[in-house]
């Protein structure tokens, strides 16, 4: 027993079980019940686009969100599994698959496994900067291109026709040769989930100005998946409509998951990392922004490391348990926080309630429709599509706009993986060639003022012996060339200079190159009689500067403000543009 209280302080789940009170008990028991009857159609339906068997969904929501609710930061957060991971693991499964079905199992109960693997050593090592390579313009292609991939990879659910492909133009083929086989009991199923899955939605604000309770009203709104699974799967199983060709979900195998390992060789394992590698870093993204969005509204605090290894675990724990890969649902989130979801207990028990539900009452589900399934994905996600961004973006930085429109259309046309690799890959690029061509001005100074400003924009005063230059970026390998040669032809380009101050109050990093450039700089100045200065040095340039052998051969000062240098080295003064 003392041992185990031991174990426990050790937890992260120690910090909020010592505070735990009634009243945390009464919200995070709530909204669990809620959050389990919301999850149990949405973890099958995750399951159909995963393509894995049904009661995988149930296994990941099972002790993942057990795991999650031990070792995770956020109060609300609800992991299980989700739209773009789900896809993801489908995507990558099927290539290394190639129809094998036993196969296509082991590598996304792998892929789950391995993403877990490399979220923990991301924990240990403090490897949550990396998520920043997936700009926001990246995130909202791939968002959006999955999205789109995701609609239209479930329309044969909807239509009860086959078809198959890893991109939109596969699916498209596919689709358009068996669209005359539709199967019109399926459109009809189809179209009476779509309504019972809107009908809550669109009677949301309704809910919200009701008398009705916050948690209520939250739940009514999000309430379309079971209202689609009860009326649908009622109709099949009154009518026997299996036995006219609907498509229903059958027999789930009851009873909790047995623990094992994925039992495949090296080389599967080593086409499975990269995929693994994508699910963590979109998996965290996704939850942690969902998860720091509501713990500001609470004025909590949200660990990255400490999510990382609650998330890691999590999907360990699903790889574990014969699953595939979970993340951080928003709409199960909205639900759980709506509910009063004080604590992570709340996770707790939904994956304990998950688990009742996968030992008593899977036969329930029996005559659910696959189409049923479908339509809760495609209903679910489309609010993801987000094109309008492109021309927004396009107004304000084209070379966003591109990599967002690249990356959409490397989802779309090529596959998943590839498109958030290559969208990845453009924004290094596009970053890379930015910096390279930084912002340089020469400045003058404001009349009136000690301040220095752009003199093409103000109508500011220079010096005839001193150019004064700003340079609006900091200097690494990939500008530091370009500009010693631009400063040194400025330089030489007017006659008379026999100052040159660089003004670094925007240089916030210098590397060796940088360093190796300005020294270079200076002996080519110095040889034709132009001294070079520098102004508004921050601290910690500063403090890099001095492990260099550059202070010690500048041949001229430092200064503190770029007003102190210009006054200290004298020199006639002109309008710009005047003679």
């Amino acid at each position: 027993m003392l041992r185990a209280l031991r174990v426990i302080r050790w937890l992260p789940a120690s910090d909020w079980l010592a505070r735990y009170t009634r009243a945390d008990a009464a919200g995070d028991g709530l909204a669990a019940i809620i959050v389990t009857i919301l999850l149990v159609p949405q973890g099958l339906a995750y399951a159909l686009l995963a393509g894995m068997p049904p009661e995988t969904g149930l296994y990941a929501s099972m002790l993942p969100l057990i795991v999650y609710g031990l070792f995770g930061t956020s109060s609300s957060l609800s992991v299980g599994p989700a739209a773009l991971t789900s896809l993801i693991t489908a995507s990558a499964a099927g290539a290394l698959a190639q129809g094998d079905p036993q196969l296509f199992i082991q590598a996304a109960i792998g892929m789950g496994l391995l993403s877990g693997a490399v979220l923990i050593i991301m924990a240990v090592l403090r490897l949550g900067w990396l998520t920043n390579l997936l700009s926001h313009p990246v995130i909202i292609g791939f968002v959006s291109g999955c999205a789109i991939l995701i609609a239209s990879s479930q329309l044969k659910h909807l239509l009860g026709i086959p078809a198959s492909g890893n991109n939109i133009v596969q699916l498209g083929r596919s689709l358009s040769a068996h669209l005359n086989q539709s199967h019109w009991l399926t459109v009809a199923i189809s179209a009476i989930a779509i309504a019972s899955l809107l009908i809550p939605k669109q009677l949301n604000g309704a809910f919200k100005r009701s008398r009705l309770p916050a948690w209520l009203a939250a739940f009514m709104g999000k309430s379309g998946p079971i209202l689609a699974v009860l009326v649908t799967t009622v109709l099949a199983f009154s009518f026997d409509l299996d036995q006219q060709g609907l498509a229903i979900v059958g027999a789930i195998p009851s009873g909790l998951p047995h623990l094992s390992a994925p039992q495949m060789d090296w080389t599967h394992w080593k086409a499975v990392a990269t995929p693994a590698l994508l699910l963590a870093l979109i998996g965290f993204v996704e939850s942690i922004s969902l998860a720091q969005a509501l713990a500001a509204r609470r004025r909590e605090r949200i660990s990255p490391n400490r999510e990382l290894m609650g998330l890691g675990l999590a999907n360990l724990a699903s790889g574990l348990s014969g699953s595939f890969a979970v993340t951080g649902s928003f709409s199960r989130t909205t639900v759980s926080f709506e509910a009063g979801a004080r604590t992570p207990m709340t996770s707790l028990l939904t994956g304990m309630g998950i688990a009742l539900v996968a030992l008593f009452f899977t036969g329930l589900f029996y005559a659910l429709p696959l189409a049923t399934l479908a339509a809760i994905i495609v209903v679910g996600i489309i609010p993801l599509i987000e094109l309008g961004e492109i021309r927004q973006l396009w107004r304000y930085s084209r070379p966003d706009s591109i990599a967002m429109v690249v990356t959409l259309f490397g989802v779309l046309l090529i596959n998943v993986q590839s498109g958030l690799l290559i969208g990845v890959g453009l924004s290094v690029v596009l970053f890379l060639w930015r910096t390279s061509q930084p912002h340089v001005a020469e400045v003058g100074l404001v009349p009136g003022t000690q301040h220095f400003r752009n003199i093409d924009r103000h109508d500011a005063i220079i010096s005839d012996q001193i150019l004064s230059i700003r340079v609006d970026e900091s200097l690494y390998f990939g500008n530091a060339r370009p500009l010693e040669d631009l400063l040194y032809d400025h330089a030489m380009g007017r006659a008379g200079v026999a100052h040159v101050v660089l003004m670094c109050s925007a240089i916030n990093h210098l590397d060796a190159s940088a360093v190796q450039s300005l020294e270079s700089l200076n002996a080519r100045l110095d040889a034709a009689g132009v001294q070079l200065h520098l102004s508004e040095v921050k601290g910690p340039v500063m403090d890099r500067l001095k492990k260099t052998y550059l202070l010690s051969t500048l041949s001229g000062q430092v200064f503190l403000s770029q007003y102190q240098a210009v006054e200290a080295l004298g020199g006639t003064t002109t309008t710009p543009g005047t003679v």
